[in-house]
Parts: C-alpha cells; sequence; structure tokens
C-alpha cells in the first residue's frame, strides 16, 4: 500500500508542475491577445492581466488530458530511469501494479475537476463576458447565432412563440427590431401562427416580455392588416429567463455542472433542444474515466527499462496514441449532438474504448 501511495504522490507532485508551467504560459499568451484585441488606450496592463487570468481556466480545463498524459510519460521515464521499476519487479510485484495508482489518482483529479474547476470555468466565463464587453465598448450585438439574427422560442399555456430579434444586448434581456409570432396550444384545433407583434425593441421582465412601440396583427381573420393594432407599451407573458436566454445560445461550459441537469429540463420545458447540453454534461461525468484511460495509455508505452532503447520512438507512439483518442472523443461529441450518435455513446464510448486499448499494450509488453 505504501508503495502505491508513493507512486501517486509522485504522479500528482508531476502533474501539479506540469499543470504550473502551462497555466502561466497560457495566461502570458493569453495576455498577448488581449491587448491585441482591444484598444491600448483603453486596456491596462492590469486589465490585460485580469482579463487573461478570467480566459485562461477554460483553457486550461480543455488540455487537461492533455496534461495528465505528459505528467505520465514524465513519471515513468523517470522512474525507468532511476530503476524504480526495476526494484518494483525484483520485489514480485507486476509494473502494471505501479500504474493502477496514478490512474486512481488521475480519475480523483478529474472528478476535482468536475466538482471544482467546471464551475470555476463557468464563473470565470460569464465575468470575462462581461469585462470584455465593457472594454470593447456599448456592449451591443454579443448574441447572434446565424446571419439572419437572433432566434429564440418559449412555451406556455397560450402556446408556442418563436421570437426574432436582430441583435440584444450583453445581458441578453433587450432585444431590437424584435418579431413575436405565437402559435395556439397544442389540441385547440387550430393549425398555423395565431398573432404577430413586431417591436422597435422588448425587455425580460419577470414573467413577461415588455414591448415597446408595437404593432399587433390577429392572424386568424380574413384582413390581418384591417384588424392591426397600435401599442406603446404591450405586455407578452413569457416563460424564459436571463440565463436561459445566454446559455443556451453559448457554450454549456458557461452553466455549471451542478446546474446543468435543472438547466436542461427548463430548456425541454421551454421548447428548446437540449441536446448539446446533454452531451456536454455526459462528457464531464466521464472525465475522470477518461483521464485515467490516458494515464494508461502514456504508461504502456513507457514502463520499459531505458536500456531497451527506442524512448524516443516509445515517448512518440504514446503521444500519437493520447492525441488520437483525444480526437475521437472530440469526434464522439460532434457526432453526440448532431443526433447521430445516441448521447451516452458519445460520451462513454471513447474512454472505455482508450482504456481496452491501453489495456490490451500493456498485457503485451509487460513481462511482470
Amino acid at each position: 500500500m505504501k508503495l502505491q501511495f508513493y507512486f501517486a504522490r509522485k504522479f500528482l507532485m508531476t502533474l501539479l508542475g506540469i499543470f504550473v508551467v502551462f497555466a502561466a504560459f497560457i495566461t502570458l499568451l493569453d495576455m498577448v491577445e488581449q491587448m491585441r484585441r482591444f484598444d491600448s488606450s483603453e486596456l491596462s496592463f492590469a486589465g490585460a492581466l485580469e482579463l487573461a487570468l478570467l480566459s485562461s481556466p477554460e483553457t486550461l480545463y480543455s488540455i487537461l488530458p492533455l496534461v495528465v498524459m505528459l505528467a505520465t510519460l514524465a513519471l515513468f521515464l523517470n522512474l525507468a530511469r532511476t530503476s524504480e521499476l526495476v526494484v518494483t519487479r525484483a520485489t514480485g510485484r507486476s509494473a502494471i501494479r505501479a500504474m493502477i495508482s496514478p490512474a486512481l489518482a488521475a480519475a480523483l483529479v478529474g472528478v476535482l475537476g468536475v466538482t471544482v474547476m467546471n464551475p470555476l470555468v463557468s464563473a470565470t466565463k460569464h465575468v470575462y463576458e462581461k469585462r470584455a464587453a465593457e472594454y470593447s465598448g456599448n456592449g451591443r450585438s454579443v448574441l447572434s447565432v446565424s446571419g439572419e439574427g437572433l432566434w429564440l422560442r418559449q412555451g406556455g399555456p397560450e402556446g408556442q412563440t418563436v421570437i426574432r430579434a436582430v441583435r440584444t444586448n450583453i445581458d441578453g434581456t433587450v432585444l431590437y427590431d424584435v418579431t413575436f409570432t405565437g402559435f395556439a396550444p397544442e389540441g385547440s384545433g387550430v393549425s398555423g401562427p395565431v398573432r404577430r407583434a413586431q417591436a422597435g425593441s422588448a425587455t425580460l421582465i419577470d414573467g413577461a416580455w415588455k414591448l415597446n412601440d408595437v404593432k399587433l396583427w390577429p392572424l386568424g381573420v380574413a384582413n390581418p392588416e384591417q384588424e392591426a393594432s397600435y401599442h406603446h407599451e404591450l405586455l407578452l407573458p413569457s416563460t424564459l429567463t436571463q440565463e436561459q436566454i445566454l446559455d443556451s445560445f453559448g457554450s454549456p461550459a458557461a452553466v455549471s455542472i451542478w446546474d446543468l441537469p435543472a438547466f436542461i429540463r427548463n430548456l425541454d420545458e421551454a421548447g428548446f433542444s437540449a441536446r448539446l447540453h446533454r452531451v456536454w454534461f455526459q462528457m464531464e461525468l466521464a472525465l475522470p474515466l477518461f483521464l485515467a484511460s490516458m494515464v494508461m495509455i502514456g504508461a504502456g508505452f513507457t514502463m520499459r527499462h531505458t536500456r531497451f532503447g527506442r524512448t524516443g520512438l516509445m515517448v512518440l507512439f504514446s503521444l500519437l496514441m493520447g492525441f488520437s483518442a483525444f480526437f475521437i472523443r472530440s469526434f464522439a461529441q460532434i457526432l453526440g449532438q448532431n443526433g447521430d450518435i445516441p448521447v451516452s455513446l458519445a460520451a462513454w464510448a471513447p474512454p472505455v474504448i482508450a482504456i481496452l486499448m491501453s489495456l490490451g499494450i500493456l498485457l503485451h509488453l509487460e513481462d511482470g
């Protein structure tokens, strides 16, 4: 047991050192990017550093599997160079057992990443977007899902409503040049749109949209234009919230893992497609298993003693296999988001495949 704790401790220390190096490097690069992106006369050094510190956690979280792979290579190459694996074999223990504790430690890092770093990334992402909007000026037109503008859909007792806006503000609570097209509730016997409202702006308040300078058409009559009415202000009921508008059209990483299940339910009730968030949620749950598979891949090629030679070639094979596993995981995520494969298959198949492949390599190369 002490030997397992020894290997796990060495792995965690190596992982921490590599992570700190990557964090410093990425923060410096991000500072340069922020200075290039924003006006240097408005963005000070402290402001660029603040934006870099807010932006870098998302990048670090996305490359966590790469950091784990590099930490595994560094650990087992060092153990092979110091002949500690030879001593482990000499005591009658299989070197494969030396891989178990680092793999479990990587899985624990994955659990901490999902439960702690994921919410941190979500929080810093929101703050970064607000700070970036302040530096870019006026914070206008920050949400646009197509060249035609922003499209939303909300549900309620009165039926579904499709909303189209040319642009919106930074908070997603004010829509400009907006059109509301309402449909009758299901089971009412009425098909097609039943009403249409066009407004200069619409502000989201508690439980309703507040429309300004509105023209309202009833579509269930013979001549809608003749029956159209004008209103300076008009309230339309709404089930949407500011968080739903922002997060549903942004990256799922903007939603904390703790809030994601409830957020997915709210999206379904509001009429949004939550597949993107479901895939992300399942892949986050599978992250500890994927990190453990990266350790197993790295160990499979680097547990050999250095006297066998071809160390550089083994490291290259390990990196290629690790990047291949990462690519397959990203490709499966895209397939899952597009609905080509089930969500659970997209999230859990890549780490399981990586573990089985690495086990095959370990059993083939390990002589203990």
